[in-house]
Protein backbone atom coordinates (compact mmCIF):
# COMPACT_ATOMS: atom_id res chain seq x y z
CA UNK A 1 0.00 0.00 0.00
CA UNK A 2 1.08 3.42 -0.76
CA UNK A 3 2.23 5.89 1.59
CA UNK A 4 -0.39 8.34 1.69
CA UNK A 5 1.13 11.92 1.42
CA UNK A 6 -0.71 15.53 2.17
CA UNK A 7 1.31 18.31 0.39
CA UNK A 8 0.59 22.03 2.10
CA UNK A 9 1.78 25.18 0.47
CA UNK A 10 0.19 28.45 -0.37
CA UNK A 11 1.99 28.58 -3.74
CA UNK A 12 -0.17 26.50 -6.52
CA UNK A 13 3.49 25.91 -8.49
CA UNK A 14 5.17 24.53 -5.43
CA UNK A 15 2.31 22.08 -5.05
CA UNK A 16 2.68 21.20 -7.86
CA UNK A 17 5.91 20.88 -8.36
CA UNK A 18 6.24 18.55 -4.70
CA UNK A 19 3.14 16.50 -5.81
CA UNK A 20 4.71 15.51 -8.90
CA UNK A 21 8.11 14.74 -7.32
CA UNK A 22 6.24 12.82 -4.60
CA UNK A 23 3.83 10.73 -7.10
CA UNK A 24 7.10 9.80 -9.53
CA UNK A 25 7.25 7.02 -6.63
CA UNK A 26 4.97 4.39 -7.05
CA UNK A 27 5.46 3.25 -2.99
CA UNK A 28 4.24 7.13 -2.58
CA UNK A 29 0.97 8.84 -3.25
CA UNK A 30 -0.61 12.35 -2.81
CA UNK A 31 -3.63 12.36 -1.56
CA UNK A 32 -4.60 15.78 -1.53
CA UNK A 33 -3.11 19.57 -1.51
CA UNK A 34 -4.01 22.17 1.31
CA UNK A 35 -3.10 25.81 0.54
CA UNK A 36 -2.54 26.76 4.43
CA UNK A 37 -2.41 25.25 8.10
CA UNK A 38 -5.89 25.84 8.80
CA UNK A 39 -6.81 23.30 5.52
CA UNK A 40 -4.18 21.19 6.61
CA UNK A 41 -5.46 20.65 9.87
CA UNK A 42 -8.56 19.92 8.88
CA UNK A 43 -7.66 17.46 5.94
CA UNK A 44 -5.26 15.64 8.22
CA UNK A 45 -8.36 14.82 10.62
CA UNK A 46 -9.96 13.92 7.52
CA UNK A 47 -7.86 11.97 4.84
CA UNK A 48 -5.67 10.58 7.75
CA UNK A 49 -2.21 10.54 5.76
CA UNK A 50 0.86 8.85 6.73
CA UNK A 51 2.69 12.11 5.92
CA UNK A 52 2.58 16.23 5.62
CA UNK A 53 5.07 18.25 3.76
CA UNK A 54 4.38 21.55 5.39
CA UNK A 55 5.42 25.22 4.04
CA UNK A 56 6.29 27.43 7.34
CA UNK A 57 4.83 30.66 5.97
CA UNK A 58 1.50 30.78 4.92
CA UNK A 59 -1.72 33.00 4.91
CA UNK A 60 -4.45 32.17 7.60
CA UNK A 61 -2.54 29.93 9.87
CA UNK A 62 1.51 29.42 9.49
CA UNK A 63 3.00 25.85 9.27
CA UNK A 64 4.40 26.29 13.04
CA UNK A 65 0.92 26.75 14.40
CA UNK A 66 -0.39 24.10 12.24
CA UNK A 67 2.00 21.32 13.31
CA UNK A 68 1.15 22.26 17.08
CA UNK A 69 -2.27 21.66 16.41
CA UNK A 70 -1.93 18.53 14.22
CA UNK A 71 0.36 17.01 16.86
CA UNK A 72 -2.11 17.83 19.59
CA UNK A 73 -5.08 16.48 17.65
CA UNK A 74 -3.96 14.25 14.89
CA UNK A 75 -0.15 13.26 15.79
CA UNK A 76 1.40 12.69 12.34
CA UNK A 77 5.18 12.74 10.74
CA UNK A 78 5.46 16.22 9.30
CA UNK A 79 8.72 17.08 6.57
CA UNK A 80 9.10 21.20 6.96
CA UNK A 81 9.94 22.83 4.27
CA UNK A 82 12.41 25.76 5.16
CA UNK A 83 14.41 28.50 3.62
CA UNK A 84 18.15 28.44 4.38
CA UNK A 85 18.17 31.63 5.94
CA UNK A 86 18.74 32.98 9.77
CA UNK A 87 15.38 34.22 10.25
CA UNK A 88 14.07 30.34 8.23
CA UNK A 89 16.72 28.12 10.51
CA UNK A 90 14.86 30.04 13.81
CA UNK A 91 11.27 29.52 12.04
CA UNK A 92 12.33 25.85 11.46
CA UNK A 93 14.02 24.92 14.80
CA UNK A 94 10.02 26.21 16.25
CA UNK A 95 8.62 23.90 13.65
CA UNK A 96 10.84 20.44 14.93
CA UNK A 97 10.29 22.04 18.72
CA UNK A 98 6.46 21.98 17.55
CA UNK A 99 6.48 18.44 16.64
CA UNK A 100 7.91 18.18 13.06
CA UNK A 101 10.06 15.11 12.57
CA UNK A 102 12.61 16.83 9.86
CA UNK A 103 12.82 19.50 7.13
CA UNK A 104 14.52 19.86 3.95
CA UNK A 105 15.20 23.27 2.07
CA UNK A 106 12.77 24.48 -0.85
CA UNK A 107 15.84 25.43 -2.90
CA UNK A 108 16.36 21.62 -4.29
CA UNK A 109 19.33 22.79 -5.71
CA UNK A 110 20.83 23.78 -2.28
CA UNK A 111 21.14 20.50 -0.75
CA UNK A 112 21.44 18.48 -4.07
CA UNK A 113 24.27 18.32 -7.21
CA UNK A 114 21.17 17.59 -9.64
CA UNK A 115 17.45 17.81 -10.19
CA UNK A 116 17.85 13.67 -9.80
CA UNK A 117 19.58 13.54 -6.88
CA UNK A 118 16.93 16.09 -5.53
CA UNK A 119 14.12 13.73 -6.34
CA UNK A 120 15.58 11.16 -4.95
CA UNK A 121 15.70 13.24 -1.66
CA UNK A 122 12.67 13.92 -1.13
CA UNK A 123 11.26 10.92 -1.55
CA UNK A 124 13.67 8.74 0.37
CA UNK A 125 12.54 12.07 3.50
CA UNK A 126 8.85 11.25 3.24
CA UNK A 127 9.52 7.68 3.37
CA UNK A 128 11.86 7.49 6.24
CA UNK A 129 9.38 9.36 8.87
CA UNK A 130 6.38 7.68 7.36
CA UNK A 131 7.65 4.84 9.30
CA UNK A 132 7.83 6.46 12.51
CA UNK A 133 4.54 6.90 14.37
CA UNK A 134 4.30 9.79 16.31
CA UNK A 135 1.97 10.82 19.76
CA UNK A 136 0.89 13.76 21.41
CA UNK A 137 3.28 16.36 21.46
CA UNK A 138 5.26 17.11 24.52
CA UNK A 139 6.59 20.19 24.77
CA UNK A 140 11.23 19.80 25.30
CA UNK A 141 10.76 22.09 28.54
CA UNK A 142 13.97 23.54 29.76
CA UNK A 143 14.64 25.93 33.09
CA UNK A 144 14.94 29.99 32.24
CA UNK A 145 18.09 31.26 32.87
CA UNK A 146 18.13 32.75 36.46
CA UNK A 147 19.18 36.75 34.58
CA UNK A 148 17.43 38.04 31.85
CA UNK A 149 20.43 39.30 29.89
CA UNK A 150 22.85 36.80 29.05
CA UNK A 151 26.73 37.77 28.92
CA UNK A 152 28.42 36.88 25.07
CA UNK A 153 30.26 33.13 24.70
CA UNK A 154 33.61 35.01 24.92
CA UNK A 155 33.00 36.93 28.33
CA UNK A 156 30.69 34.07 29.94
CA UNK A 157 32.57 32.14 32.88
CA UNK A 158 33.01 28.71 32.29
CA UNK A 159 30.11 27.37 34.90
CA UNK A 160 26.57 28.85 34.23
CA UNK A 161 24.46 30.24 37.94
CA UNK A 162 22.45 27.36 38.83
CA UNK A 163 18.75 28.29 36.98
CA UNK A 164 15.93 30.16 39.35
CA UNK A 165 13.67 26.93 38.78
CA UNK A 166 14.26 23.97 40.93
CA UNK A 167 14.59 20.17 39.00
CA UNK A 168 15.55 16.91 39.94
CA UNK A 169 19.41 16.40 39.45
CA UNK A 170 20.09 13.57 36.94
CA UNK A 171 23.24 12.45 38.87
CA UNK A 172 20.83 11.69 41.67
CA UNK A 173 18.49 9.26 39.87
CA UNK A 174 21.13 8.08 37.63
CA UNK A 175 22.88 5.44 39.55
CA UNK A 176 19.76 3.65 40.66
CA UNK A 177 18.93 3.06 36.82
CA UNK A 178 22.29 3.09 35.34
CA UNK A 179 25.16 1.65 36.51
CA UNK A 180 28.56 2.97 35.43
CA UNK A 181 31.31 0.95 34.30
CA UNK A 182 33.60 3.02 35.84
CA UNK A 183 36.35 3.95 33.36
CA UNK A 184 37.47 7.51 33.16
CA UNK A 185 36.81 9.93 30.07
CA UNK A 186 38.19 13.42 28.44
CA UNK A 187 35.08 14.07 26.68
CA UNK A 188 31.59 13.62 25.48
CA UNK A 189 31.27 13.09 21.56
CA UNK A 190 27.20 13.01 19.97
CA UNK A 191 26.49 12.37 16.46
CA UNK A 192 23.12 12.51 15.00
CA UNK A 193 20.64 13.55 12.03
CA UNK A 194 17.12 13.43 11.00
CA UNK A 195 15.44 14.18 14.54
CA UNK A 196 18.82 14.93 15.85
CA UNK A 197 17.17 18.91 17.30
CA UNK A 198 15.13 17.78 19.11
CA UNK A 199 17.29 14.76 20.49
CA UNK A 200 19.88 16.89 21.20
CA UNK A 201 17.53 20.00 23.02
CA UNK A 202 16.45 16.60 24.99
CA UNK A 203 19.38 15.50 26.47
CA UNK A 204 21.15 19.02 26.77
CA UNK A 205 18.53 20.94 28.66
CA UNK A 206 19.13 17.85 31.55
CA UNK A 207 23.08 18.10 31.87
CA UNK A 208 23.72 19.41 35.30
CA UNK A 209 25.34 22.80 35.84
CA UNK A 210 28.94 22.18 36.61
CA UNK A 211 29.45 19.28 33.97
CA UNK A 212 33.23 17.84 34.60
CA UNK A 213 33.98 17.49 30.86
CA UNK A 214 33.31 18.95 27.06
CA UNK A 215 30.59 17.72 24.77
CA UNK A 216 31.45 18.01 21.44
CA UNK A 217 27.86 18.01 18.54
CA UNK A 218 27.94 16.95 15.38
CA UNK A 219 24.80 17.66 13.77
CA UNK A 220 23.61 17.52 9.84
CA UNK A 221 22.56 20.75 9.35
CA UNK A 222 22.88 23.67 6.82
CA UNK A 223 25.73 26.21 7.43
CA UNK A 224 22.74 28.90 7.98
CA UNK A 225 21.61 26.54 10.63
CA UNK A 226 24.23 25.77 13.10
CA UNK A 227 24.58 29.32 14.88
CA UNK A 228 20.83 29.45 15.75
CA UNK A 229 20.77 26.64 16.97
CA UNK A 230 23.69 26.81 19.07
CA UNK A 231 22.48 29.95 20.13
CA UNK A 232 19.05 28.36 21.03
CA UNK A 233 20.57 24.91 22.55
CA UNK A 234 22.98 28.20 24.94
CA UNK A 235 19.28 29.65 26.04
CA UNK A 236 17.69 26.63 27.71
CA UNK A 237 20.68 24.43 28.83
CA UNK A 238 22.45 24.47 32.14
CA UNK A 239 26.21 24.39 30.82
CA UNK A 240 27.35 26.70 27.78
CA UNK A 241 26.39 25.81 24.28
CA UNK A 242 28.16 27.54 21.51
CA UNK A 243 29.08 27.13 17.61
CA UNK A 244 32.43 25.78 17.17
CA UNK A 245 35.29 27.66 16.05
CA UNK A 246 38.65 26.66 14.36
CA UNK A 247 41.16 27.27 17.66
CA UNK A 248 38.56 26.51 20.39
CA UNK A 249 40.27 25.11 23.13
CA UNK A 250 37.92 22.46 24.82
CA UNK A 251 36.79 23.42 28.10
CA UNK A 252 34.77 21.01 30.67
CA UNK A 253 30.96 22.51 30.85
CA UNK A 254 30.74 23.49 27.25
CA UNK A 255 29.55 21.52 24.39
CA UNK A 256 30.59 22.77 20.80
CA UNK A 257 28.03 22.44 17.95
CA UNK A 258 30.32 21.59 14.73
CA UNK A 259 29.30 24.52 12.11
CA UNK A 260 27.03 23.79 8.93
CA UNK A 261 28.92 22.86 5.83
CA UNK A 262 32.46 22.46 7.38
CA UNK A 263 34.56 19.40 9.46
CA UNK A 264 35.51 19.82 12.89
CA UNK A 265 38.45 18.11 13.84
CA UNK A 266 39.85 17.71 17.33
CA UNK A 267 43.52 18.19 18.22
CA UNK A 268 45.20 16.37 21.78
CA UNK A 269 46.55 19.58 22.59
CA UNK A 270 45.52 21.39 25.91
CA UNK A 271 44.01 19.95 29.10
CA UNK A 272 41.08 18.30 26.79
CA UNK A 273 41.99 19.16 23.14
CA UNK A 274 41.58 22.06 20.58
CA UNK A 275 39.34 22.00 17.83
CA UNK A 276 39.91 22.41 13.93
CA UNK A 277 37.44 24.06 11.97
CA UNK A 278 38.17 23.01 8.15
CA UNK A 279 36.00 23.15 5.04
CA UNK A 280 36.97 19.63 4.09
CA UNK A 281 36.84 17.26 0.86
CA UNK A 282 33.65 18.55 -1.11
CA UNK A 283 33.29 14.44 -2.21
CA UNK A 284 32.29 13.59 1.30
CA UNK A 285 28.38 13.70 1.24
CA UNK A 286 27.79 15.31 4.61
CA UNK A 287 29.06 18.45 5.94
CA UNK A 288 29.54 18.10 9.33
CA UNK A 289 30.65 14.61 8.75
CA UNK A 290 30.35 12.50 12.11
CA UNK A 291 32.81 9.77 10.71
CA UNK A 292 35.26 12.56 10.28
CA UNK A 293 35.20 14.11 13.81
CA UNK A 294 34.96 10.52 15.48
CA UNK A 295 38.16 9.38 13.15
CA UNK A 296 39.94 12.45 14.72
CA UNK A 297 38.77 11.70 18.04
CA UNK A 298 40.30 7.89 17.78
CA UNK A 299 43.81 10.04 17.05
CA UNK A 300 43.62 12.64 19.57
CA UNK A 301 41.92 11.06 22.22
CA UNK A 302 42.42 7.06 22.23
CA UNK A 303 40.14 5.46 24.81
CA UNK A 304 38.99 8.77 26.59
CA UNK A 305 36.05 9.44 24.22
CA UNK A 306 31.94 8.16 25.50
CA UNK A 307 30.47 8.32 21.98
CA UNK A 308 27.55 7.97 21.14
CA UNK A 309 25.01 8.22 18.08
CA UNK A 310 21.74 9.24 17.91
CA UNK A 311 18.29 9.29 15.16
CA UNK A 312 19.44 9.91 11.54
CA UNK A 313 19.13 8.54 8.18
CA UNK A 314 22.37 6.55 6.81
CA UNK A 315 25.27 4.94 8.36
CA UNK A 316 27.33 8.27 9.32
CA UNK A 317 29.07 7.68 12.43
CA UNK A 318 29.70 3.73 12.08
CA UNK A 319 32.88 3.92 10.55
CA UNK A 320 34.55 6.97 12.77
CA UNK A 321 32.89 4.23 15.86
CA UNK A 322 34.41 2.20 14.82
CA UNK A 323 37.87 3.70 14.76
CA UNK A 324 36.96 4.51 18.72
CA UNK A 325 36.42 1.57 19.79
CA UNK A 326 39.21 -0.60 18.06
CA UNK A 327 41.22 2.33 20.40
CA UNK A 328 38.84 1.36 23.82
CA UNK A 329 36.59 4.41 23.69
CA UNK A 330 32.51 3.51 24.37
CA UNK A 331 29.90 3.61 22.25
CA UNK A 332 26.22 3.92 22.93
CA UNK A 333 23.40 3.95 20.71
CA UNK A 334 19.52 5.34 20.57
CA UNK A 335 16.83 2.59 20.65
CA UNK A 336 14.78 2.05 17.50
CA UNK A 337 11.56 3.04 19.41
CA UNK A 338 12.65 6.36 20.52
CA UNK A 339 14.46 7.07 16.88
CA UNK A 340 12.31 9.53 14.39
CA UNK A 341 14.53 7.22 11.88
CA UNK A 342 16.24 4.38 13.45
CA UNK A 343 19.54 4.54 10.73
CA UNK A 344 22.68 5.12 11.96
CA UNK A 345 22.35 3.84 15.12
CA UNK A 346 21.23 0.84 13.57
CA UNK A 347 24.47 0.90 11.75
CA UNK A 348 26.77 1.43 14.79
CA UNK A 349 24.60 -1.66 16.77
CA UNK A 350 24.44 -3.95 13.85
CA UNK A 351 27.98 -4.01 13.41
CA UNK A 352 28.50 -4.86 17.52
CA UNK A 353 29.89 -1.05 17.86
CA UNK A 354 27.74 -0.02 20.95
CA UNK A 355 27.85 -1.71 24.64
CA UNK A 356 24.35 -0.36 25.42
CA UNK A 357 21.40 1.02 23.42
CA UNK A 358 19.18 3.34 25.51
CA UNK A 359 15.78 5.35 24.59
CA UNK A 360 16.70 9.23 24.31
CA UNK A 361 14.87 9.98 27.72
CA UNK A 362 17.34 7.87 29.24
CA UNK A 363 20.59 9.41 27.92
CA UNK A 364 20.81 12.19 30.27
CA UNK A 365 21.24 9.89 33.40
CA UNK A 366 23.54 7.61 31.92
CA UNK A 367 25.56 10.05 30.90
CA UNK A 368 26.17 11.84 33.85
CA UNK A 369 26.09 8.71 36.20
CA UNK A 370 28.93 6.94 33.63
CA UNK A 371 31.34 10.39 33.82
CA UNK A 372 31.06 10.94 37.63
CA UNK A 373 32.76 13.43 39.09
CA UNK A 374 36.04 12.31 37.53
Amino acid sequence: MAIKVLVVDDSSFFRRRVSEIINADPSLEVVDTAKNGREAIDMVARLKPDVVTMDIEMPIMDGITAVREIMAKNPTPVLMFSSLTHEGAKATLDALEAGALDFIPKKFEDIARDREEAVSLLQQRVKAIARRRVSARRSVSAPAPSTPVRPSAATRPAVKASPTTSAPQPKERATARFKPSGKRYKLVAIGTSTGGPVALQTILTQIPAGFSKPILLVQHMPATFTAAFAQRLNSLSRINVKQAEDGDELRPGWAYLAPGGKQMLVEGRGSYGRLRVIDGNDKVNYKPCVDITFASLAKSHQSNVLAMILTGMGADGRDGSRLLKEQGSTIWAQDEASCVVYGMPQAVASAGLASEQLPLDRFCEAIVAEIGNG
